[in-house]
Formats: structure tokens, C-alpha cells, sequence
């Protein structure tokens, strides 16, 4: 009993991923790496690994998808189990893995797993059309296809931690900096990506090619720059405007509301409908409510009162739902897209040019997100660049005064910015982001 609530605690600072071999030789990669945790699947069950891997201060955990005997991976030694598709409840219960990758439907918000996971999510990135464009984002900059929008939401629902364990398209060869771009979408949502890299490149890397050991060392590199500031993960959001919506008005599709935002840089605030109090809204000036007819007369009170304090509310046509994603889909058809346009424009009518508690400037191809520190006075902004190419003279002005602005990178020290006056505050300006970079910025 002890060994399994150590086990739980050190679940929050899991690093994990995937990992293709049997070798215990292989583990030597991780050697003076923040990765400490790995998903084995069936093949690569092996005692020597699972004893090396102990050696290294890294947690093997059996991936058993149905079909598998968990028995057998206990015995070889695994220190945990994580399930991976559809399995019955009782099986779950029976063997008490420590995450359920499931389907973004089937998510364990409240169940006993420590970690909620699920393995669907589009792979992040400058979203292509078959002849080649990029697709364009309501800004007219090109669309990044992202899961940040649900991983928001999903933080907002459960404290637990968050595992988005996508893996490549099959017969995909990617360049390092999808890799990168993936491990970002998830880190400034507050969640973690299960690294899961494409064939050829874990055959180089075991091969110890050195154009993949670079490659798996700025990996390595921007891990450590997330993992070395864990309070991150679990801040607030800060902007002024609130998205109200679940699972049935779209919470769990990306490219839907929270991510038609996130494209215009409007900070954000997902409030999951279940949990809409008055605490969740505080401090927001501009609410929409996806769905009014799932609401209780409670949380309908919430409103009101916010609309009686000043705040403005948009609230979804009556009779109105939101477009339901294809069953297995995480996206919403081209069709339903379109229906979102009517919601999407008042929308944009309401934020207008306001700043909700930052603005952006030169930032195509890039996604932000704004937090709240924990003592409530700084801000914490995380960008990432989708574009592939180095991003220069980016300008952002925060809402409100503040003294000093801190860049955070995983190329280079700790960088103070200076700061200058703006109409709606305090401004900041960035010479070059490669990949991400974080502004902490305080009074």
C-alpha cells in the first residue's frame, strides 16, 4: 500500500514516453534527461529493461491494450500499468491502472486513475490543404491545428494531471520541429505530451545517428525548459473573457470555439458548464454561454449575476446546438464549421479591438496563452511558434502596470525585458522566439 501511494505522488511529475525497444542499452539516452517515465507496449516487455530502467531513477509502466494479460506485466516487473483503448469498467477497476488512455469522450475526470489521458489529438502544426495552402485562422494568419483548446478546457475540469498521447501518422516522416511544436501545445495548456516519435526517427536515434542525437537533444532541451518551472502547469487563466460551454457544446473538438479565440490572441477563459460559479468568473468583463439549455437554474443564476454587475453576456440562439463531431472524430466537419459562423461573429463584434488582458502583434503562425501568477499579481504569457522559421520583433501589451518582464527560453538564460508605456498598460518587446518562450511579467 505504501509502494502505491509513492507511486501516485510521483505521478504529477512524470515525464513520459513511449519507448520502442526492448534494449536496456536504449535507456542510456535518457541518461541527464527530465523523460522518467516510460510507456512499454506488449512487445517490448522485458524484466532487463524494466530493471534498468529503475536504475536510472525512470518508471516503466506496462501499455496494455485489450487483449493483453496484465498479469504478465506486473511479473515482468512494471511498476505500474496504463491502459490504452476501450476496456470494461470492471477490468479498470480490477487492475487499477494508473491512466486510462481513452477517447476525449471517455476521459476519467473523476475516476480513481491519478493521470487523465486520452490518446486523440491532432499532431500541432501550420494546417495544409491538399493543394499545398495553408489554411487560413479567422485572423487571416494561417490556421494552427492544435489541442490546446481542449487541453484549456480540460484543465479548467479536473486538477489531475493531463496526458495527450497522440502519436504520428503511420508512414510519416516529420522534421524535429513537429516534435517540438507538439511538446509546447501541450505544456502552455498545462498538460504533457507523450513523446511518440515516427519510425525512421527512432530508428536513427537507437542507431545513435548524430544528425538524430541533435535532434533528440533540443527535444531534450525544451523538456527541461518547462520542467524547470512545474508552477506553471497549474496557474490560472487571466483574461477578461470566459467561453461557458461541455462535452455536448463542443468542449472536446478541436478547432471549435476556445480555438477560434486562441487564433485572434484573445486570452481566454474556459469555465466547463458543471463547475460555473461566481469565483470562475470573477474579474472577467465578457462571458459567452455556448448552450443556455444545459444549464440549471443555479448556474443561470451565475449569469445573471454577472450581467447585473456589468459584465456582457452572449449566449447561444435559443434552439441552437452546437454541431456534433463525426462519431471517432475530434473535428468538426467543413459544414459544421460553418454554422459556427454566425456565433463566431458576434463574437468577434463583442472583443472587438479591446485588450482582455493582452494583445499581440506579429505573431502569425503562433498560438498564446495568458495566465495569472499564483500571488494574482503578475502574468505569465506562453508563446509558441507553429511557422517553422524564426519569428522576429514580436510586441505584446499586457493590461494594467507593471515593473519588470522576465523571457523565458530554451535556448538562453533568463532575459529581463524592458519595458514602455502603452494606452492600455505596460508593453514588451520580443527580438526573435525559435520554437517558445515564456513572459513573466509582475508589479
Amino acid at each position: 500500500m505504501i509502494f502505491a501511494l509513492l507511486l501516485l505522488a510521483n505521478a504529477a511529475g512524470w515525464v513520459p514516453a513511449r519507448w520502442p525497444s526492448s534494449d536496456p542499452r536504449s535507456l542510456d539516452l535518457l541518461k541527464n534527461t527530465p523523460v522518467n517515465c516510460l510507456l512499454i507496449e506488449h512487445a517490448y516487455w522485458s524484466g532487463a529493461l524494466n530493471t534498468r530502467a529503475k536504475q536510472l531513477n525512470v518508471t516503466p509502466l506496462a501499455l496494455v491494450r485489450p487483449g493483453d494479460d496484465p498479469a504478465k506485466a506486473l511479473a515482468a516487473g512494471f511498476e505500474g500499468l496504463v491502459f490504452e483503448g476501450e476496456f470494461d469498467p470492471a477490468v479498470v477497476s480490477r487492475w487499477k491502472p494508473v491512466a486510462v488512455l481513452s477517447t476525449r469522450t471517455q476521459m476519467g475526470w473523476n475516476t480513481p486513475e491519478p493521470i487523465a489521458g486520452t490518446w486523440q489529438g491532432l499532431f500541432p502544426g501550420i494546417h495544409v490543404e491538399r493543394d499545398g495552402a495553408a489554411k487560413a485562422a479567422p485572423t487571416g494568419a494561417p490556421w494552427v491545428d492544435t489541442n490546446s483548446g481542449f487541453l484549456r478546457f480540460a484543465r479548467a475540469l479536473t486538477e489531475k494531471p493531463i496526458w495527450i498521447a497522440n502519436t504520428p501518422p503511420p508512414k510519416t516522416i516529420y522534421r524535429v520541429e513537429r516534435y517540438l511544436q507538439a511538446i509546447c501545445d501541450a505544456a502552455i495548456s498545462g498538460a504533457r505530451w507523450v513523446l511518440a516519435f515516427d519510425e525512421d526517427f527512432w530508428a536513427r536515434l537507437m542507431r545513435g545517428e548524430s544528425a538524430a542525437v541533435r535532434d533528440w537533444q533540443r527535444i531534450v532541451q525544451l523538456l527541461a525548459h518547462f520542467e524547470k518551472h512545474p508552477e506553471w502547469r497549474n496557474l490560472s487563466p487571466a483574461g477578461q473573457f470566459a467561453v461557458v460551454q461541455d462535452a455536448s457544446s463542443g468542449a472536446l473538438v478541436s478547432g471549435g470555439v476556445l480555438d477560434m479565440v486562441a487564433a485572434r490572441h484573445t486570452p481566454v477563459r474556459p469555465v466547463p458548464s458543471s463547475k460555473l460559479t461566481d469565483e470562475r468568473l470573477r474579474g472577467a468583463k465578457l462571458a459567452v454561454d455556448i448552450d443556455p439549455s444545459i444549464l440549471t437554474e443555479e448556474q443561470k443564476q451565475v449569469l445573471r449575476r454577472f450581467t447585473a454587475a456589468g459584465g456582457t453576456l452572449l449566449s447561444g440562439p435559443p434552439g441552437w446546438k452546437f454541431p456534433s463531431a463525426q462519431a471517432g472524430s475530434i473535428t468538426l466537419s467543413k459544414e459544421d464549421v460553418d454554422k459556427l459562423d454566425a456565433i463566431w461573429r458576434e463574437m468577434n463584434a463583442m472583443t472587438g479591438r479591446r485588450n482582455l488582458g493582452a494583445r499581440l502583434f506579429n505573431v502569425a503562425g503562433m498560438l498564446s496563452n495568458l495566465l495569472v501568477t499564483a500571488d494574482g499579481q503578475g502574468r505569465v504569457l506562453h508563446l509558441v511558434n507553429y511557422s517553422g522559421y524564426p519569428v522576429e520583433d514580436i510586441t505584446v501589451h499586457f493590461l494594467g502596470k507593471f515593473g519588470k518582464a522576465i523571457l523565458y527560453t530554451p535556448e538562453a538564460e533568463p532575459t529581463e525585458l524592458k519595458l514602455f508605456p502603452v494606452e492600455e498598460g505596460t508593453g514588451v518587446e520580443i527580438g526573435q522566439l525559435v520554437i517558445t518562450g515564456t513572459v513573466v511579467i509582475q508589479p
